[in-house]
């Protein structure tokens, strides 16, 4: 235990360490509902419709996003983190009972899936900011970077059970189980909150009212700081372009034809590889110096690994690229937590993060929707292929346009 500590030293906090094992069955039960969603969604689809139906899984689930985001950030900072996340986890276990008893029952249309998950999106608004404007409040700074980068890591090892174990319950017990156990999950985050001892905050100036005032202030903060902008304007761009999970339904059944478990396995492609990734983040995030460098490379590597998905037409091949893909997320994901939280102060934490999962969130969700409309008027590989190259053509503008990103060091 002393050696695991010495190499992520996140783990000698015990709040912070609650709150990261309870987490990693969460986060594998709402990875299995996501990819269960788009694979009941595509089997209720109509005959042809196909790809606008899956894209419309990412629009109904970024408008609580863009309604949101900001006001939920203002929440996290005015209110107790904690119980914030207590009332958020709660919601969505709920909202996935309901999901699970509609399955049971056996449900032959698709707009109450795309309802729940509009509501499960506007949840995870809220549920956000408080968690990552908690983490810095569980550890010291000179241990923030080993938290972000374990926190990262969780998430992905998660990624890569949930979808993987979705795969083998759809072909199995049924869509409907997948849900249910999605409600179990969160109750581990549950009781690892009411038995957190968490530290209060040394606030330094009083806490917002919640209004759309205290919203603008974050939003001021986000665009007067260059690094922090062009972090978020970088990641909300790459996503928009190359967002292509949405679509893996159609590369399962009709393209590569490898059918739920194939489904399951391409789902978790990306997670392998961001687990491998996060893995050595967690380990070395401090001795990346030339941090601005390393977050445009990853980014790069991210719509290259992008465009060699959607040329491929063999699973194993496909696999490759969907892990790679997955790294080169987790590299950048990693930096760009780190960048935000160090250069943000603690009272603006919850704001900044409201702001940012309009992008962070935002870009994914509308990417998907964007990946759909091309996939139904040009096809699902040319969908993909175009959105890495877009990618590629947008981390190149940024790398030209900000210098300081450039050259940010440690």
């Amino acid at each position: 235990m002393g050696g695991i500590a010495v190499s992520f030293p996140a783990l000698q906090h015990r709040d912070f360490t609650l709150l990261w094992i309870g987490q990693f069955l969460s986060f594998a039960g709402s990875r299995m509902q996501t990819a269960a969603i788009l694979w009941h969604v595509s089997l209720l689809a109509a005959p042809g419709h196909k790809g606008i139906a899956l894209g419309l899984v990412g629009a109904v689930q970024v408008v609580p996003i863009i309604a949101f985001s900001m006001l939920s950030g203002v929440v996290a900072d005015a209110l107790d983190r904690r119980k914030v996340m207590l009332t958020t986890q709660s919601l969505m276990a709920l909202l996935a009972a309901a999901l699970a008893a509609l399955a049971f029952a056996g449900l032959r249309v698709a707009w109450p899936i795309y309802l729940l998950a509009a509501l499960s999106s506007a949840a995870s608004c809220f549920d956000g900011p408080a968690r990552q404007a908690l983490i810095p409040n569980l550890v010291p700074r000179e241990h923030l970077a080993s938290a972000i980068g374990l926190n990262t890591l969780v998430f992905q090892f998660a990624s890569v059970a949930g979808p993987t174990l979705a795969g083998l319950v759809i072909a199995g017990p049924g869509i409907p189980w997948v849900y249910a156990i999605n409600a179990v999950s969160f109750l581990m985050v549950i009781a690892a909150l009411l038995v957190m001892r968490a530290r209060p905050r040394q606030a330094t100036s009083p806490a917002p009212r919640i209004n759309w005032t205290a919203a603008r202030e974050g939003l001021r903060f986000v665009f007067a700081q260059p690094i922090v902008r062009s972090t978020m304007l970088l990641d909300f761009a790459a996503t928009l372009f190359a967002s292509a999970t949405a679509l893996l339904p159609i590369f399962a059944q009709d393209i590569l034809h490898v059918g739920a478990r194939g489904y399951g396995w391409l789902y978790a492609a990306p997670s392998v590889g961001a687990a491998l990734a996060g893995l050595v983040m967690a380990y070395a995030i401090d001795r990346i110096e030339r941090r601005g460098a390393v977050l445009l490379w990853a980014v790069a590597a991210y719509g290259a690994a992008t465009v060699a998905f959607g040329i491929s037409r063999s699973f194993w091949l496909t696999l490759v690229c969907l892990a790679a893909v997955g790294g080169a997320d987790t590299v950048s994901t990693v930096i760009r937590n780190i960048i935000r939280q160090l250069e943000t102060p603690d009272e603006l934490r919850g704001r900044m993060t409201g702001v940012n999962m309009i992008f962070f969130m935002g870009g994914p969700q509308l990417g998907e929707l964007e990946a759909g409309v091309v996939a139904q008027l040009f096809g699902a590989g040319a969908s993909v292929v175009s959105g890495g190259l877009g990618c590629l053509l947008v981390t190149g503008l940024v790398a030209r346009r900000e210098a300081r990103l450039r050259h940010y060091r440690r």
